[in-house]
């Protein structure tokens, strides 16, 4: 356990200094049943039977000389069936109550009459010893974040487990308060030699764990305020389909489809990026035969080989990095190259180069609208080499789709898409200058597959999938939504959306 300093402030008693720490300790690393506070003049350990309520016996070790230990002595007398005092070297040790008898009332007066009489420090260190260490059962997580339909499960010290439910944060009584030594046991017990080693020296480390019959999940363990801190993101054995993911099946498969080119899936962290690329391979898995090699970190959904063969890399474990897996891809036969992410100008200009050579990547990126991921892709480069860029993904890239998940009527959540299609000129064009409002008009032109997020909300509620309040907060602009509502929305020209986007920064 790391050292923790705390500040009490001035306090008159031992009991109520033992009781401001625990609370303290409770947060970051759990509730012990010993806890011991010091100081360079004194010392108060507390014990206790649970890992609740008051401490029951009291040990305090201090140094006392002349008129000061007199009035100590003079008081314990008045206390003998609560307290005993002896002597250690130049210690004064106060035990309450004393060694061999129960603990009492009688105790826990003593202990505030008497350290009243002490000058209690302001700023303790302290270490809590016997903490909860009965095991996690991982099954039984597991089994919750199925019957919870839960996405991600949080074990943090003090804390129940949290399990994420359609977004929202909701603490389960399964388990009670968990302590950083449970924690920390179960990293070990989870984790490889290797990823334990990574977690020791870098005090993180994420990899892929499967539970046999209820799923695999993607675990981070990482260190917070001197405690381990573990999250189990939960994917499901089965991969689910385009139908079951209440996504468009035929564009997806199109795309799914195509023998070249760079497909993007894009969206803010938790909007399904990952199970939609996973539902991709899956199509291809099942109806072509092909070579599919995925490359994440960690690897999360796993691909069985159906009828095509699936190779999963490991960043880490199997390839350093990104970069040197993409661009060793080339070489290993591959006709479908996934990756986790695009977290760098290196791994971006290997898929690039994938791309435009005769083979399908399929990739992620943090986005808020397919419009803006070609300005954040070229913006991973020095500006000399960004015209070059935007001429390769102009030439390379066949979608871009973004998701968000928005609430659905009668409970969960339904995926929301916006999808920019290079098919039409207005929108290579724009690619190519790196305009993202001309992208965005061109993808309301008639004759573009693509389409804006406030599209399909607006046919999400006329369905009857999702209210009027959530179709709006989860539009790009609600205005557009709005007129498309009412019917009275007519596409922009490109030089009236720049004016009044001028006209809105001038203001």
């Amino acid at each position: 356990m790391a050292e923790i300093v705390i500040g009490t402030g001035t306090q008159k008693s031992a009991r109520t200094v033992l009781a401001i720490l625990e609370r303290e300790l409770s947060r970051t690393h759990g509730a012990p049943r010993k806890l011991t506070a010091s100081t360079e003049t004194m010392v108060i350990v507390g014990e206790r039977p649970a890992y609740e309520g008051d401490f029951k016996t009291f040990t305090l070790r201090t140094r006392l000389r002349g008129k000061a230990l007199e009035s100590l002595k003079d008081a314990v007398a008045q206390f003998s069936e609560g307290c005993a005092l002896a002597e250690e070297g130049s210690w004064q040790i106060l035990s309450c109550p004393p060694a061999g008898s129960r603990a009492n009332e009688q105790a826990k007066e003593a202990v505030d009459k008497l350290s009243g009489l002490l000058r209690m420090p302001e700023v303790w260190r302290i270490k809590g010893e016997q903490f909860r260490a009965d095991p996690i059962s991982v099954e039984k997580l597991f089994q919750a974040l199925v019957q919870y339909k839960a996405s991600d499960v949080h074990l943090s010290p003090g804390e129940a487990p949290l399990f994420r439910i359609d977004n929202q944060a909701h603490r389960s009584e399964l388990m009670g308060a968990l302590s950083a030594t449970q924690i920390g046991a179960l990293i070990r017990d989870l984790a490889t030699d290797v990823q334990y080693k990574e977690f020791e020296e870098t005090m993180q480390t994420s990899f892929n764990f499967h539970q046999v019959g209820l799923g695999y999940s993607r675990v981070s363990a990482f260190i917070k305020t001197g405690a381990p801190h573990l999250t189990f993101r939960y994917l499901p054995e089965t991969i689910p389909s385009f139908d079951e993911l209440n996504v468009p099946p035929k564009p997806l498969q199109e795309l799914s489809n195509l023998h070249h080119g760079l497909v993007l899936i894009t969206g803010m962290t938790g909007s399904g990026k990952t199970t939609t690329v996973a539902a991709m391979v899956d199509w291809i898995n099942t109806h072509k035969q092909l070579h599919v090699l995925t490359i994440e970190n960690p690897i999360e959904y796993v691909h069985r080989n159906k009828k095509s063969f699936v190779s999963q890399r490991n960043t880490g474990e199997d390839v350093p990095s990104f970069a040197i897996a993409v661009e060793g891809a080339m070489r290993h036969d591959p006709d479908v190259i996934v990756i986790g992410e695009m977290r760098d100008s290196d791994t971006i200009r290997s898929a690039i180069n994938a791309a435009s050579t005769g083979h399908l990547v399929i990739s992620t990126l943090h986005s808020n609208t397919a419009s803006e991921v070609v300005n954040r892709v070229v913006s991973f480069f020095d500006p000399v080499e960004r015209d070059l860029v935007r001429l390769q993904l102009r030439d390379c890239i066949r979608c871009i789709i973004c998701q968000r998940l928005v609430p659905r009527m009668g409970g969960g959540r339904f995926p929301s898409l916006e999808m920019m299609f290079n098919d039409i000129k207005p929108i290579n064009d724009a690619i190519i200058a790196g305009d993202t409002d001309g992208m965005r008009i061109g993808m309301q032109q008639t004759i573009s597959h693509s389409f804006l997020f406030e599209e399909y909300l607006l046919r999400l509620f006329k369905e009857g999938k999702v209210d009027l309040e959530n179709a709006r907060h989860y539009s790009t602009e609600v205005s557009i939504f709005d007129q498309m509502h009412m019917g009275t929305y007519s596409i922009p020209r490109l030089t009236e959306l720049k004016a009044a986007r001028d006209a809105m920064y001038r203001a």
